[in-house]
Order: C-alpha cells, then structure tokens, then sequence
C-alpha cells in the first residue's frame, strides 16, 4: 500500500472496497444477463466469463482506489488477485449455483443470483486483498 492508503483506517478501505465491488457487481451482473439473455448461454458459463470480467475490473480499481499497488509486478499481482480471490469466487459461485439450481426467478434473472454470490464472498475477499495481494514489505 501506498502511503497513504497504508494510514487509511480499515474502515475506510472496507468502504472504498465496497464501492469497488458495486462497480464489479455492476460488471458482472450486466456480462451475464447479456450472456443469458441475449446471447442464449448456458448461465453456469456466462457467470465463469463475468466473473473474470468483473475480477479484473475489482483488481484494478482496488489497486487504484482502495489499498495502492502491492510489491508484486503488475502481472504476477494481477494473477495472484485472481488466485487468492478463488476461495471468495468459490464461495460467490457456489451461492449463485444453488440458486440458479433451486429458484425459477433466478434462472429467469441470474443477476439475483450474482447479487446473492456477491455478497456472501465480500468478507473473504476483502480480508484476503488487504492481507496478501495489496501488502506492501511483506
């Protein structure tokens, strides 16, 4: 973290990544309701290429705006975003799965879904980006 950032309070940074993750909702519900809905997709894949849409919109906004670029090089901190963001996606995937699975409604409007998924996966990613992507003299 720059800093700046690094003094920011935690709660702060927890805001700024909320509105991040607003915006990467914004993405991700927006690429798989075209997908699915325009685009006739099977949801299971539509959701796996809005997730990395909205994945790498949230990395480079949080570099940006919530906690300043880690020590990584931009490609390995890109990767490692991805990577250590799996156990949230999991947890985010897994959620929207057993609702398109179990709700009319959600396989009607899979952004119900994505909204439901973006939650539940918020806390694990939030304390993992702080932690190991976006630390800085680790």
């Amino acid at each position: 973290m720059s800093a700046g950032q690094a003094n920011r309070p935690i709660h702060s940074q927890l805001f700024r990544f909320c509105v991040v993750g607003a915006l990467a909702f914004v993405v991700d519900a927006g690429v798989v309701q075209a997908l699915v809905v325009w685009g006739q997709w099977n949801p299971y894949l539509a959701r796996l290429v809005s997730y990395l849409s909205a994945a790498s919109t949230a990395w480079w906004l949080n570099r940006r705006f919530t906690f300043g670029a880690g020590d990584d090089p931009l490609h390995r901190e890109w990767a490692k975003y991805l990577v250590v963001n799996t156990a949230g996606g999991l947890v985010n995937y897994a959620t929207y799965a057993a609702l398109v699975l179990a709700s009319d409604l959600v396989r009607a409007m899979p952004a119900l879904g994505v909204a439901a998924g973006s939650v539940a996966g918020l806390v694990v990613n939030f304390s993992l980006n702080r932690w190991l992507v976006f630390r800085r003299g680790a």
